[in-house]
């Protein structure tokens, strides 16, 4: 696989109002129709870039087959694990923007569920006035699950994954996922991937116990939640990692805290109480 590392493409978009005015929708946001000019929410860019596969282009799992862009690697299994952003410029309604996309890196490994292959993609986004975005996008390919297999073992995530509890939060929300939410953010990213919407694959095919909580919705939250807490700020830094996965099962709660000199320590615990996704925020003055 070495021979994709270096690997880029580019696309263009323009930032348009209508999806930012959806998220905020089905994030049950009180948010005025954004307006030309108006800056981007963090992490909204996600609602851009859309990979416009043809239907016959989709594998059984939804995804478009392997190869072209992406490395063709073989394990079955493939999801979000985490990434790291730093936000230079705002990206605006209404501007033309570009996006440049390298295969960074590709790493083979061995965890709780067997091989392992972790694919770096790096995503730089320009305006009109030069880079305003660069972000690392680590994704995880892992073999099928045997039936039975625990849920949490399904992330590449290390065995134990230490982390704070609701008790060392400062700031805390309850989400209630249910197969609206989910089904609007598959539409909203164009992401096919049956495990968010399609019950009885994700059960019967991937033996999970119900539907998954995408990762970049859970990553969402933790920023938005960020920006609630310091509202006269802007988020100049974004890191976040999966450990185990959500489902639209039970309600789930988010937290935050302060970590100083302007960071933030931010997470997503799952029902039962453990870690799912853990991130880090540095938020700054506004310029």
């Amino acid at each position: 696989m070495e021979a994709w590392i270096g690997r880029r493409e580019e696309h263009a978009d323009v930032v348009s109002a209508v999806p930012v005015a959806a998220l905020a929708a089905t994030l049950d946001a009180e948010a005025p129709f954004p307006q030309p000019g108006d800056a981007l929410p963090p992490l909204r860019h996600w609602l851009f870039f859309l990979g416009l596969h043809r239907r016959s282009d989709l594998a059984s799992d939804g995804h478009v087959a392997r190869g072209g862009f992406l490395p063709p690697i073989a394990l079955p299994r493939r999801m979000w694990a985490g990434g790291r952003l730093r936000f230079v410029a705002p990206l605006r309604v209404g501007e033309r923007i570009r996006r440049v996309s390298t295969i960074a890196s590709i790493a083979e490994k061995t965890g709780r569920s067997g091989a392992l292959t972790f694919v770096t993609v790096r995503h730089e986004i320009s305006n009109d006035h030069g880079l305003a975005l660069s972000e690392e996008q680590d994704l995880v390919y892992r073999a099928a699950e045997p039936p039975g297999a625990p849920a949490a073992t399904r992330t590449g995530a290390p065995a134990t994954v230490p982390g704070p509890t609701a008790a060392d939060a400062l700031w805390s929300r309850v989400v209630r996922p249910d197969e609206v939410l989910l089904f609007r953010y598959s539409a909203l990213t164009f992401n096919g991937h049956r495990i968010h919407y399609d019950r009885r694959y994700v059960t019967e095919e991937e033996g999970y116990p119900g539907l998954i909580v995408h990762g970049p919705l859970i990553a969402t939250l933790l920023a938005d939640l960020a920006c609630s807490a310091f509202r006269d700020q802007v988020l100049r830094e974004f890191t976040f990692r999966a450990s185990a996965p959500l489902f639209d099962l039970a309600p789930f709660r988010i937290h935050g805290r302060p970590a100083g000199d302007g960071r933030l320590e931010l997470w997503a615990e799952t029902p039962e109480g453990s870690l799912a996704m853990h991130a880090t925020a540095l938020m700054q003055p506004q310029a």
